[in-house]
């Protein structure tokens, strides 16, 4: 009997095994039940339950226990478990009092050790599974709160996208600007992840102090709207006025004027900010000087406030530069302009990199 049961009870389930030295016990008769208790190493309360199970029938579909079978919960064996543990996160929890959604902070292995030092045995499951029934969850905060709108911003959103379309079925040149993310060279991590060869990942600098930089990119980033091109300024100074003129200056030198030798005309795109803010009056004069030396009309127009990332030359340009060099350290300049020109995306965008070391003081 032993041996029948080393070979068969490790295939079944517990309602099963319980089955089993049930029908043994039975067919053994009297003294059947201590008989297979000992063989197979079980309680003979386990044995006589298996009596009873074969006595009720066919027990509930698809469960191993009868209803209510198992260990009792620690909620039930602790009816004042519930109630600590809510008094627990009460000083730590935040939202709406009134409202469907609570969070805590505390984590659960700290709810688990204060609720033990409490005289609380449980844990950490049983702690996130108390949460969850009395409506926590496990969230992250979401951005959604905006502040208020400016009055203006949906008309000159309709006056830009006027602008926009009356420039390019005139075929005049259409560009989006903006300065990205100044970046660190060096040994710096990179966000994001790449699939790289076997053997260990790439190893950086474990902080980012800037006096262990070999530099510093500003990225001047200025994006062709009708022709779906880029064209990235790289400078090693400050970002001003005059670097970003001198970069639109650059583009239209070198790939502008020959894209568009009959424009007459010219339109840029750009936030409320930074180098080119609308306030700036350097942009302008700079602006102006540029106007002169190439003949053009420009105009300017600029997103509302807290509207900067519908800027096409955002998540048409730098958001692909972005991913091109993610968990890529930039180790030298070279190495960040290679990335930025070697962008590209299944619609054909090609994108163009050039080095600005000239000095820019603010």
């Amino acid at each position: 009997m032993r041996a029948k049961f080393e070979a068969v009870v490790p295939h079944l389930n517990e309602r099963q095994r319980r089955l089993l030295y049930g029908a043994e016990a039975r067919q053994l008769g009297h003294g059947g039940i201590a008989a297979v208790a000992s063989a197979a190493g079980v309680s003979k309360g386990c044995v006589s339950r298996g009596m009873a199970d074969l006595e009720q029938g066919a027990g509930p579909v698809g469960r191993v226990r009868r209803t209510g079978g198992g260990r009792p919960a620690a909620a039930d064996k602790d009816p004042e478990l519930r109630t600590a543990l809510l008094d627990l996160v009460d000083d730590s929890t935040q939202g709406d009092p009134i409202g469907p959604l609570t969070w805590t902070t505390k984590s659960l292995r700290n709810l688990a050790r204060e609720l033990a030092a409490r005289g609380h045995d449980v844990g950490r499951d049983t702690v996130a599974a108390l949460l969850k029934e009395a409506g926590f969850s496990l969230r992250g905060n979401a951005r959604v709160l905006a502040g208020s709108a400016h009055p203006d911003r949906d008309a000159q959103f309709r006056h830009l996208n006027a602008q926009v379309s009356q420039f390019l079925d005139a075929g005049d040149p259409v560009i989006s600007v903006d300065t990205k993310k100044k970046e660190q060279i060096g040994l710096f991590a990179q966000a994001g992840r790449a699939w790289v060869p076997p053997g260990e990942p790439v190893k950086v600098l474990d902080h980012d102090f800037p006096s262990q930089s070999t530099g510093t990119a500003i990225p001047y980033g200025i994006y062709d709207v009708g022709r779906n091109a880029g064209f990235v300024v790289v400078g090693t100074d400050h970002d001003t006025a005059a670097f970003a003129v001198a970069s639109l200056r650059r583009w239209w030198n070198e790939e502008g004027h020959a894209a568009y030798p009959d424009a007459k005309r010219l339109l840029i795109t750009a936030d409320g900010g930074g180098s080119n803010s609308s306030r700036a009056k350097a942009w302008k004069a700079n602006l102006a000087v540029l106007a002169t030396e190439t003949g053009l009309e420009i105009s300017v127009c600029h997103l509302p406030p807290g509207t900067s990332k519908w800027n096409r030359v955002e998540h048409r340009l730098f958001s692909f530069i972005s991913m091109n060099w993610r968990a890529r350290p930039l180790t030298s300049l070279d190495v960040a302009l290679n990335l930025i020109a070697s962008t590209t995306t299944r619609p054909g965008l090609r994108v163009t990199s050039r080095l600005d070391e000239t000095k820019y003081p603010t």
